[in-house]
């Protein structure tokens, strides 16, 4: 192939191409019936998903939401957000409310196992922290026998708060409050010494503090919260959907495919793997049911996984954090996507 020829022949050829199969998984073709992707998202948590000063939705999650609508409708903005707290996200799943989840849940062994839900590559590799009051002069979560802590209910948190205190031989009042922005700003108030959750939830508040200097995130991590997007049991298709709409991000990383470069990239590039990347051999992923162009217009329209972190919760923002273990393998971190072959 001649550089730059496959990418020409694929830009004249996608208008016309259809690679939809006959029989598309039922939600698949409840998303292209309705012509919009139903997606649940926590109900407000900055740098994640949480609706700006002009009602328009932002976040790492939210922007994941949209890469899925790329792919299957090869149009972003068709999203229908759907918040869920902790304790309604799974009901509202499993009753076909929405298509799919991505509200920094993590997975576990006893969620992956026994409601009837699957869980997709993790997005986002977190931990649970605590945050406290500078004015506390508290350094370490082990100071803290005999505090009151804020935490959501039906939650990996509220749990593991309970083996962190027991296994150190310490004791704590809790305080539990169901909604993140109630119980957000009774920390706030002063009505409990530290607030518990994943320490991107705990960035996430600190970033809408008055003054965050205010507030001290201790360095103790009491968990591994993998967060992962969840779907329904029973629709192969669709999981695999969802898991390779996520690599796509990831190989478009590490491919140096971002959105203002992948159009260039792709008429220089000389790598086979961009090729079936951009769709010159849509029989590689004939299975998903999908436009030859869908990893394209994720790229296109949303961003790689560096551009959506770095646009939502990443060291410029608000949130200020470091990529850490979500760095592509290649730099060390944890995310790692299959080959598009």
């Amino acid at each position: 192939m001649i550089k730059g020829s496959w990418f020409a022949a694929l830009g004249l050829a996608l208008p016309f191409m259809s690679a939809l199969p006959a029989h598309a998984g039922p939600t698949l073709d409840a998303v292209k019936q309705r012509g919009e992707l139903k997606c649940g998202v926590n109900t407000g948590s900055a740098g994640f998903a949480a609706p700006d000063k002009n009602g328009v939705w932002r976040g790492m999650d939210v922007d994941f939401c949209r890469v899925i609508a790329a792919a299957v409708l090869g149009d972003a903005s068709k999203v229908q957000f759907v918040p869920v707290s902790p304790e309604t996200r799974f009901p509202t799943l499993q009753a076909g409310e929405i298509d799919v989840l991505i509200r920094q849940t993590s997975t576990t062994l006893s969620r992956d196992s026994s409601l009837g839900l699957l869980f997709e590559p993790p997005i986002f590799y977190d931990g649970q922290g605590v945050l406290v009051s500078a004015a506390s002069g508290i350094t370490s979560a082990k100071e803290l026998d005999g505090a009151s802590i804020c935490v959501q209910p039906g939650s990996t948190t509220e749990l593991n708060v309970q083996d962190y205190f027991q296994k150190n031989g310490m004791e704590f009042k809790p305080v539990v409050i169901e909604s993140l922005d109630q119980v957000t700003n009774t920390f706030f108030a002063g009505r409990c010494d530290a607030l518990t959750s994943d320490r991107s939830d705990l960035a996430s508040a600190r970033s809408i503090a008055v003054n965050r200097d205010d507030y001290v995130l201790l360095p103790e991590v009491l968990s591994k919260e993998p967060l992962a997007p969840v779907v329904r049991q029973g629709d192969d298709q669709w999981f695999l959907i969802v898991k390779w709409a996520i690599y796509a991000t990831f190989v478009g990383e590490e491919k140096q495919l971002g959105r203002e470069t992948i159009d260039a990239a792709a008429t220089s590039s000389t790598d086979p793997e961009v090729a079936r990347f951009l769709g010159k051999d849509p029989g590689v992923f004939a299975g998903l049911g999908l436009k030859p162009d869908w990893a394209y217009q994720i790229i296109k329209q949303v961003g790689n996984y560096g551009e959506i972190y770095n646009a939502n919760v990443g060291p410029s923002t608000a949130l200020g954090l470091e990529r850490g273990l979500n760095r592509m393998w290649t730099e060390g971190g944890l995310l790692y996507a299959p080959p598009f072959r």
